[in-house]
């Protein structure tokens, strides 16, 4: 079964929903098996209110401009449709959640939560990973080799574009082992040197024991990130000939 995953971003009229801020735009991006899919879900929305001026500094979106757009309820139903059932991953997840819980309650409809397989924040994670660093988007675009030369001005469906390149960076390690796993006692092993491992003529390095520390972090850094722990130390420690 393919693993979905959409990453989120929001812009909004102000910093807090409680005060009665609303959702200007909203960017997803898709994800399936650790590849990008194509498919997006891009739309401004009319808030029916005036745009803070510290919000508008950062995106640039004006009530006038926002007036021909629909309002939240007018697609709310398009939205969830593309949200069902992924696993969704947001920078900062508390502020883009409280907004679609906001948005959802006056439409009396179900929070955020009850839509989607769960919510992944890619701020903790990054936090986890880079403790005591900056961690903001632009930060880690930075960090990991993300041009974000054409972001002047903050955007929900650039931002979400960017972050998705940014998780997959991150956690570029969970796919870079291919094992190919035929039938029990018969072919399809992902090589074939007459039972011998390692094949004749293959050097073989040790690791450091620096790098099986960092190693042990990497995997733990990702068991706190998958629902039920990482399946590679449950892999390795499971006794031979099971």
């Amino acid at each position: 079964m393919s693993l979905r995953r959409i990453v989120l971003d929001t812009e909004t009229t102000g910093l807090s929903p409680e005060d009665g801020h609303r959702i200007v735009e909203i960017g997803c991006v898709e994800i399936v098996d650790r590849r990008l899919s194509g498919r997006t879900l891009h739309l401004y929305l009319n808030p029916e209110r005036d745009i803070d001026e510290g919000a508008l500094a950062v995106h640039g979106l004006t009530r006038e401009r926002l007036q021909v757009e629909p309002r939240f309820g007018d697609v709310a139903e398009r939205i969830l449709e593309f949200l069902r059932g992924a696993e969704v991953l947001i920078h900062n997840a508390p502020f883009d959640v409280g907004f679609l819980d906001a948005e959802l309650a006056r439409l009396r409809r179900s929070p955020f939560g009850s839509v989607v397989a769960g919510v992944v924040d890619t701020l903790v994670m990054a936090r986890e990973l880079h403790p005591g660093k900056r961690n903001t988007l632009d930060a880690l675009c930075e960090r990991y080799g993300v041009s974000n030369a054409h972001r002047k001005l903050h955007g929900a469906l650039l931002d979400a574009e960017l972050l998705a390149d940014v998780y997959l960076a991150m956690t570029r390690g969970q796919d870079s082992l291919e094992i190919a796993i035929g039938e029990s006692g018969g072919a399809g092993h992902a090589f074939d040197a007459g039972g011998q491992w390692p094949p004749a003529g293959l050097s073989v390095r040790a690791a450091t024991p620096a790098e099986l520390e960092a190693h042990q972090a990497l995997l733990a850094a990702i068991g706190r990130e998958a629902k039920g722990g990482a399946l590679w130390p449950q892999l390795r420690d499971e006794p031979a000939g099971t």
